[in-house]
């Protein structure tokens, strides 16, 4: 998912911790393969070659990951879409070339995104993408996802003090010994903030560290899926929550959407605390 994952634990010996961090590492690589649209041989990727109509069986990751995707699409009215993966690519271009993607190819990438081209039948555990080169984007889930269930499988090995961190996406589980809880220090442009996490996940999304400056504008690496266009306004949001997943694609939509939306998201997800700078 064209990032590191890191994780810090207690376990009971050097042999149990061995295997526990060799098992969630494992999970890890396993969701990567399926999600990642860095890799050529993923689902994602698959779905991408697939031509419109046709149905691309799926596993359990991607049913799970693409369900609850769909679900903050249908609320945030399309300014959270797994579907923007043709917009992203363009902007990662822009960002290694300072150079603002070509509007032919931006509105050619607009075209095949958008959430209702696609249809997830998770019974059937099937995706049908209506358009051609659909290209599917995890960049704002994934990584909470994977945190997750390298947690999963940690807690099953007797590992329970322990805290993972994929891209900046952090999640913890029982606090340090005689700790009240992991200290995680947040980015705010300036020293950050530190706060204690256990039980629980927090992720941060903004432009703070992946952006560029085109003809004096600031351009974020998180894409408005209904425009086209990186993000401008600066806005940092700060997630904690229950799960990874959904700390993760909180702050992603918080940073998109107007301030209504972002009402509508506290409303929509109340065991959720959002932060904005």
């Amino acid at each position: 998912m064209g990032t590191e994952a890191r994780i810090v634990f207690y376990a009971s010996d050097s042999t149990v911790a061995r295997a526990a961090a060799a098992a969630a590492f494992t999970r890890i690589a396993e969701i990567d393969g399926r999600l990642s649209d860095y890799r050529v041989d993923s689902e994602v990727s698959r779905i991408a070659a697939s031509p419109a109509g046709s149905v691309v069986p799926v596993s359990d990751d991607v049913v799970f990951v693409l369900s609850r995707a769909l679900d903050a699409a249908v609320r945030t009215d399309g300014a959270f879409d797994p579907t923007a993966g043709a917009i992203v690519a363009l902007w990662r271009d822009a960002r290694r070339n300072r150079t603002l993607p070509d509007p032919d190819r931006l509105t050619d990438a607009l075209a095949r995104t958008g959430w209702r081209n696609i249809r997830l039948d998770t019974a059937a555990r099937t995706v049908r993408p209506a358009v051609t080169g659909l290209r599917l984007d995890f960049g704002g889930i994934a990584k909470g996802w994977a945190a997750d269930q390298a947690m999963v499988v940690l807690r099953s090995r007797g590992v329970n003090r322990a805290l993972i961190d994929f891209g900046g996406e952090i999640v913890a589980s029982e606090a340090p010994p005689g700790e009240t809880g992991w200290r995680v220090r947040i980015e705010n442009g300036g020293a950050g903030d530190i706060v204690l996490l256990s039980a629980g996940a927090i992720s941060t999304s903004g432009p703070t560290q992946q952006f560029v400056v085109i003809d004096g504008v600031s351009y974020s690496h998180v894409v408005d899926p209904r425009t086209g266009i990186g993000l401008t306004n600066g806005r940092s949001a700060t997630v904690r929550a229950p799960t990874g997943w959904l700390a993760d694609l909180l702050a992603t939509a918080a940073t998109v959407v107007d301030p209504d939306g972002l009402r509508r998201l506290r409303a929509a997800w109340p065991e959720a605390v959002i932060t904005i700078r």
